[in-house]
């Protein structure tokens, strides 16, 4: 027997089972009225009125739905109301500036628009064919009660698009499968050990890779989520201790943000021995692993994935052989990448010099590139998906990430293409040469360095330096500027001109023993 798989598989067993849980609590402090505590059969019924109204708006199966917004109970409601009738979600990174969030919509040919309250106003430009407000509600949901058209799964139809940027100055659409959603939510949760006791709490913006999957096997076991719109270290010590929170994903600079909230904590840090903590993004440091561990009492689980994997492609946590081991070298063995998770084939391309880039087959790999199909081509070539990161695997089966092949910096766990950002700097009259690199940064992961030679006639120094920087913010999305500027009377290149950004990085990266942090 073929079942095809869908989204909904996940809501409908919540409604079903759980019906009378609240599955949700949505953030209590938000422009737009909270939904406050939700049950699933509340969710349920949510999401087939969103998906009546879709109907009522004349958007069919296989159209696009934009929604760019914090984390909200209705974006999460989203994920199904959209996807689960067999339309296409696009959910957009909030921190992007209006032009960029009206590329993606463009782009993508979303012919519906939802935006968050807080939005509204720095994205009054941004056209679409019918643009609404989440928090409108009437214009969200049909009545209470509506019933969506039917749709028969497909489970190879695209459910998502993601936008992400990489070795391209323009974001690339990627085409996550209904099939792809539920790989990974299984095999995430079954790696995770999710059940209907936890509590989740959504640290992690859900536009990000989905919320890396968790929203559906979350609600797929009947765990409750806790809506947290905006990442505030002593905040989430708070939301832990009121909600029993158990488990969140988060990228390093999550996880430094309770540290340093955990300094100025009265009484006992909450969910001591409760929590896991499930960290991407980037590799942390080997101490970050020991104070998470030793300060908050928390579980630490290190993940490595992309976009274009759903994301999970390795887990690492803790194994049994490792209890005995000193608290360093058990930590220093957790920041690897991890093992490959259930389903999932690596192997190491070893064709160009350096580490090998890291190639993966899995159910969890996107269809393609949204409308670009020279680039999903090559991200595909040779039946392996080609990730850009540098890496290896030790005798254990272990990956470690070592170095990055493709433009791309991993800040605070966002991907900025560094073409972008040279594009960006290369407009300014007073550059001649620019080069964009990721430096190591404590708080961040890394951080964004512009090496640039001065046009002639320019002063280079403080002054150009914050001009610079300055001019970033005013035409990218403020995460992409560069912190630092260093002025250079040369750029290394080779003999036909090409930049060599491995050499032009290596002396920030020196004491290292490995290329990304």
């Amino acid at each position: 027997m073929f079942v095809p798989f869908s989204v909904n598989d996940f809501l409908d067993r919540a409604v079903q089972v759980y019906g009378d849980r609240v599955g949700v609590v949505d953030e209590p402090v938000q422009p737009a009225e909270s939904q406050g505590e939700l049950t699933y059969a509340q969710v349920g019924a949510l999401a087939r009125c969103q998906a009546a109204k879709l109907d009522e708006l004349g958007i069919g199966v296989g159209e696009r739905v934009a929604v760019v917004s914090h984390n909200s109970a209705r974006l999460l409601t989203s994920f199904f109301g959209v996807s689960g009738w067999g339309r296409v979600l696009v959910p957009v990174n909030f921190r992007l500036r209006p032009d960029e969030v009206q590329y993606i919509v463009d782009h993508s040919g979303a012919r519906v628009l939802y935006v968050d309250p807080e939005l509204e106003e720095s994205l009054r430009g941004v056209t679409c064919e019918q643009k609404l407000l989440l928090g409108d509600d009437d214009a969200l949901y049909a009545p209470p009660g509506s019933e969506p058209k039917a749709w028969e799964p497909d489970e190879s139809a695209t459910a998502t698009i993601n936008y992400t940027s990489g070795t391209t100055a323009r974001p690339k659409g990627v085409q996550i499968t209904h099939r792809n959603i539920w790989v990974n939510a299984l095999t995430f949760g079954l790696h995770a050990q999710i059940g209907d006791r936890d509590v989740y709490l959504h640290t992690l913006p859900q536009f990000h890779a989905n919320g890396w999957g968790m929203p559906f096997a979350m609600t797929g076991v009947g765990a409750q989520h806790i809506i947290l719109r905006k990442v505030d270290g002593a905040e989430i010590l708070r939301r832990v201790r009121d909600h029993g929170v158990t488990v969140m994903c988060a990228a390093p600079a999550v996880a430094a943000a309770v540290l340093d909230a955990a300094q100025d904590w009265e009484g006992e840090i909450p969910g001591r021995d409760r929590v896991r903590i499930i960290m991407a993004g980037a590799p942390p440091p080997t101490k970050t692993v020991v104070r998470v561990q030793e300060e908050l009492g928390w579980e630490f689980i290190q993940i490595y994935g992309l976009t274009e994997t759903s994301p999970l492609l390795t887990i690492n946590r803790t194994r049994a052989e490792w209890d005995q081991l000193p608290v360093e070298e058990r930590a220093a063995k957790l920041t690897r990448a991890g093992a490959p998770a259930l389903g999932v084939r690596l192997r190491i391309d070893q064709s160009e010099e350096g580490a090998g880039e890291v190639l993966a087959r899995s159910n969890v790999v996107l269809e393609g590139y949204w409308e670009q199909e020279e680039e999903s081509e090559k991200a595909l070539a040779g039946g392996w998906f080609h990730t850009g990161d540098g890496g290896y695997l030790t005798d254990d089966g272990y990956l470690t990430i070592a170095d990055r092949k493709k433009d791309v910096i991993i800040t605070g766990g966002e991907n900025v293409s560094s073409i972008e950002v040279e594009d960006a700097l290369f407009s300014h009259p007073d550059v001649a040469e620019v080069c964009v690199i990721g430096v190591p940064s404590e708080r961040w992961g890394e951080t964004i360095k512009a090496l640039v030679v001065a046009a002639p006639g320019a002063e280079p120094g403080p002054d150009l330096e914050a001009e610079l920087i300055r001019w970033c913010k005013d035409r990218l999305a403020g995460y992409k500027a560069p912190t630092s500027v260093e002025f250079r009377t040369e750029l290394a290149r080779t003999a036909t001109g090409k930049l060599q950004k491995f050499k032009l990085r290596a002396p920030y990266w020196e004491g290292y023993n490995r290329q990304v942090n």
